[in-house]
């Protein structure tokens, strides 16, 4: 049996990130990386690009600190969205940059993982190689990096075998790009990659039927590049210091400025001003959008309150107007609920049908590790959701009630706000319960969210003892290249047991663990309050609060956070890569000065 210090899960951007910074920060150590696909890249890899993809973030937001895109190398201009194939060339550059892409395992999927309950720990992988036989593999350290966009969920639609056409998940365009070719297709669902779909359809010049369930969530926020009166950079605005205090966060109080986030969120006339940025927010995206404009763009209003909107939150990229195309004869859009499919039809709830040659999916994710954990139950201690029960033992933590009690009267006597509960659709149905859809077993049954120390690490004794899995890649914000860097170091100096602040040390001392798991509950509760249709049962999903999160993660590496070198900047300045770009050299020379010092004293 193979055996190596450290296994990654996943080539994505935080998969790449934890192997660069383990490789680095240890390269005597012995690593492996796996990756199902057949290119690394995760959701920008080869087999998952297609012509017109681009990132939401423009050139400068999207990459690590440590290795900038620079226009020249990457053939990007400033102001340009970023092209899929670019960011693609850009991850192999990164692999090959800090010496990772050889242990790279391509076409090899990890099936299990069976957590070794001895002194030492560890885990033992079984692994499938494309085309070769399945193996054993011990990894001391597990990080898995497989995110939230790994495995499809796709449901059945009633007459689905009848229908003729092709019916896919919007995960496997690139490989139905025939179908840009067809008179007519339906697109089902109104999320970031429902838009996608809408609009390289109809550049080609296909009819299409955009579904938008009336049950549902609605369609998401799309804005332009720049917002708000002043014509800021949204990925930009999200991370200046002094506009993330007016969201409410429950980890907020590490900016260290807890009187001035008291007042905004304690106060009457705090929460006044709260409310009146994120209305202008919101109604600056409808006037920019020219939203009522138009019978037909007036579908296309957010239902959910723009505040209470997490990632789903998106930019406009697209070359050509999209709502001019929506306002053409191209698209049609039903705001409806799908009964069933039959050859070469789709019929609506409400009795309309028409013709479609394909039918596209935009039906969302499965939010668990696509992997299996042994023994049977762990997932109760690893923090991964798993199912909801009434009665359950003490080492599962998301499903203590008394937990989940205090934690939300916390949450609601610090952000009174948040009592006020937007409802988005009175009539709203999950879609596993939706007549006319069916889908298995495990995905209608309720399950429990995340509950990860820092949305990183299990907070059980069992893991934390021997130090030997994290997760990466489950907090989602506009900053995820910063966060995935961070992550990383963080993951690191947790395993080699070198934290400031280590939650390893709360093991054998009571008091410190219930600690340790309240801060936790209270941290992944905070998601059902703050982004109700986004967190809830998956990974932690936040926009205006990446800024104060890597400000609790510098502060538990013992590394100071204020990095703009005067109080004006800090406070109105945004936060980018560039400002962590020496975050690694900080941290070694602080446990240089740590070890010296321990010398001394010695």
């Amino acid at each position: 049996m193979e055996k190596f210090d450290y296994a990654v899960v996943g080539a994505g951007f935080h998969g790449l990130a934890a192997a660069k910074q383990l490789h680095c920060l240890n390269p005597n150590s012995t690593l492996a990386v796996f990756e199902g696909q057949s290119t690394l890249g995760g959701k920008w890899a080869e087999n998952r690009l297609f012509p017109g993809l681009k990132s939401n973030n423009l050139l400068g937001t999207y990459e690590y600190p440590d290795f900038p895109m620079s226009s020249d190398k990457f053939d990007v201009k400033p102001g340009q969205h970023i092209p899929g194939e670019v960011i693609n060339t850009y991850l192999k550059a990164y692999a090959e940059e800090f010496g990772i892409i050889d242990f790279v395992r391509l076409n090899t999927t990890v099936l299990a993982a069976e957590h070794q309950d001895t002194v030492e720990g560890g885990w033992v992988l079984t692994v499938q190689p494309l085309k070769r036989e399945r193996l054993n593999i011990f990894a001391r350290r597990l990080i898995i990096a497989t995110g939230l966009l790994s495995e499809p969920f796709m449901p059945r639609f009633n007459g689905q075998d009848q229908f003729g056409g092709k019916v896919f998940h919007s995960a496997d365009f690139p490989q139905n790009s025939d179908t840009l070719k067809a008179k007519t297709v339906t697109v089902f669902g109104a999320g970031k990659s429902g838009w996608d779909a809408v609009y390289q359809y109809t550049t080609a010049g296909v009819k299409v039927h955009w579904v938008i369930r009336s049950t549902g969530h609605g369609p998401v926020w799309m804005a332009p590049p720049y917002v708000t009166p002043f014509k800021k950079w949204i990925e930009k605005l999200a991370n200046v210091r002094f506009l993330t205090w007016l969201s409410p966060c429950i980890w907020g109080d590490a900016d260290g400025y807890r009187s001035i986030r008291s007042f905004f969120h304690r106060t009457s006339i705090g929460r006044f001003l709260v409310d009146r940025f994120w209305n202008i927010l919101s109604q600056d995206v409808i006037t920019l959008n020219k939203l009522d404009s138009h019978p037909d763009t007036a579908k296309l209003k957010p239902w959910l309150h723009v505040m209470f909107t997490g990632c789903s939150y998106s930019i406009l990229n697209y070359d050509q107007d999209f709502f001019e195309l929506v306002k053409s004869d191209r698209v049609e859009i039903h705001i409806g609920e799908i009964s069933g499919l039959s050859p070469g039809r789709v019929h609506l709830a409400d009795g309309t049908e028409f013709e479609s040659d394909a039918f596209l999916a935009n039906t969302g994710w499965k939010h668990v590790p696509p992997m299996k954990f042994l023994p049977e139950g762990i997932e109760r201690e690893l923090g991964i959701p798993h199912e909801v029960v009434d009665e359950a033992p003490a080492e599962d933590l998301a499903n203590q009630r008394t937990l989940i009690e205090r934690a939300d009267k916390e949450i609601l006597e610090r952000f009174p706000r948040l009592k006020q509960q937007p409802v988005w659709n009175k009539k709203f149905i999950p879609l596993t319960e939706q007549k006319g859809i069916s889908s298995d077993l495990a995905s209608r049954t309720p399950s429990t969210p995340y509950m990860l120390y820092r949305f990183l690490v299990p907070p059980s004794p069992r893991f934390l003892r021997p130090r030997d899995i994290a997760f990466i890649g489950l907090q989602t914000n506009f900053s995820n290249t910063i966060t995935a860097h961070i992550s990383a170091l963080w993951i690191n100096a947790y395993f080699s047991g070198k934290l400031a602040r280590d939650p390893a040390k709360a093991v054998d001392d009571k008091e410190a663990m219930e600690k340790l798991q309240y801060e936790t509950m209270l941290h992944n509760r905070f998601g059902k309050w703050r982004y109700p249709t986004e967190w809830g049962n998956k990974g932690p999903n936040f926009i205006f609060d990446a800024v104060p999160y890597f400000d609790l993660l510098q502060h538990d590496l013992g590394l100071n956070p204020y990095r703009k070198g005067g109080m004006f900047a800090e406070i109105s300045s945004p936060y980018g890569p560039e400002d962590y770009r020496n975050i690694n050299e900080e941290w070694l020379k602080s446990q240089k000065h740590n070890e010296t010092a321990k010398d001394i004293d010695e």
